[in-house]
């Protein structure tokens, strides 16, 4: 295994969309939802444990989270845990894991990931990953995995690729066109109709000497910043310095911060079983259904003239449903979510119309 690769999971997310399932103590990260034994977070680890070396992965999470992150993953040392005091978005969290690797090994090639994806296709997945870490190794460019779309979906972004800008080497490779955020459904339409453009898995992968320099051109007051201790990583005082450095940063996201300004992002256009499970609908499509095609978890629901809904309730709820089409139906230590499949991307705001009502206790 090439002692070169290195991934960093990403884990720091509160999943509000998953509320009341995910909740602010136990995000849908750390949970069991596909009901497999095995949480997402650690779902994802598994992956990449066939990918780079142990001791090479790291996970960037926030500070409430260290103790779930070590009871899930005890194989990590304390070392491999990036603890962000505060939440800043995904460029900051990556400007911290690419400093922290540089003092360990200059000529790392790094994977970054968020670490609540579904893949089906392992070793499809794998293979990817692979074929994408030899890419970067020999060329100063910036790698981002695409989907190929199924459908006009309004909640991911896409990127339009290039057709004539194909790499030799990797048929599957072609230099990024354009990047659009969670288009309407008119024209995601116009997109899945084209052939053009493939949805934005969020999955990253770039040499440490790329994605820095690329910081330096993009984000340098994010990169000067995490510069500032640079000798302080991997030591007992990196804790203070990064609680100085969060307080500091500003909120911006990779895609926003760097992708879409620089010029050397290439698309690795792939079709593996990949799934972003943001929200209810999408996990639906990957649990049993029955004859009327609703989704049903819990050992006590009793369903009547229901067609394609979900219901998730513990086992030791008793609930009665009756006459509904196209809704989702969740319970959890109390709190009950009834809301229409068509309206999911409403329940983050839900969930802050409740933050500024009732404060932090219901979440």
């Amino acid at each position: 295994m090439n002692k070169n690769n290195f991934c960093v999971i990403m884990a720091g997310g509160v999943g509000s969309r998953f509320w009341p399932i995910s909740r602010a103590n136990k995000p849908k990260q750390f949970l069991d939802i596909l009901g497999t034994g095995r949480t997402l977070l650690q779902m994802t680890f598994d992956r990449f444990i066939q990918i780079c070396p142990k001791e090479n992965i790291y996970i960037v999470t926030s500070i409430n989270y260290k103790d779930i992150i070590r009871e899930q993953l005890p194989e990590l040392s304390d070392n491999q845990i990036l603890l962000e005091p505060s939440r800043r978005n995904t460029a900051p969290c990556i400007a911290y894991a690419n400093y922290k690797i540089l003092k360990i090994n200059p000529n790392a090639n790094i994977v970054t990931a968020p670490s609540d994806h579904l893949i089906l296709r392992e070793n499809e997945f794998v293979s990817v990953i692979s074929q994408g870490l030899d890419f970067i190794a020999n060329k100063d460019a910036l790698l981002t995995l695409g989907i190929k779309p199924s459908r006009p979906e309004t909640g991911y972004g896409y990127i339009q690729f290039d057709q004539k800008q194909k790499e030799k080497k990797n048929a599957n490779i072609f230099k990024v066109k354009t990047f659009t955020e969670k288009p309407n459904k008119e024209l995601a339409q116009v997109f899945l109709d084209s052939g053009e453009f493939f949805w934005n898995s969020g999955i990253f992968i770039w040499s440490l000497k790329s994605i820095m320099k690329s910081f330096s051109t993009n984000l340098p007051e994010v990169s000067n910043l995490f510069k500032e201790g640079f000798n302080l990583y991997n030591t007992p005082e990196e804790e203070a310095f990064i609680a100085k450095a969060y307080f500091e940063c500003r909120n911006v996201s990779i895609d926003y911060g760097i992708m879409e300004k620089a010029d050397n992002v290439f698309v690795y256009c792939s079709n593996f079983g990949w799934a972003d499970l943001g929200t209810w609908g999408s996990l639906n499509e990957h649990l049993a259904h029955d004859k009327n095609k609703n989704s049903i978890r819990g050992n006590n629901v009793f369903a009547y003239d229901l067609h394609n809904c979900i219901i998730n309730m513990p086992d030791d709820k008793l609930a009665v449903v009756q006459g509904l089409k196209d809704y989702i139906i969740v319970e959890s230590d109390g709190i009950l979510l009834v809301c229409k499949k068509e309206d999911e991307q409403e329940i983050k705001q839900f969930v802050n119309d409740i933050k500024l009502k009732n404060g932090d206790i219901y979440l």
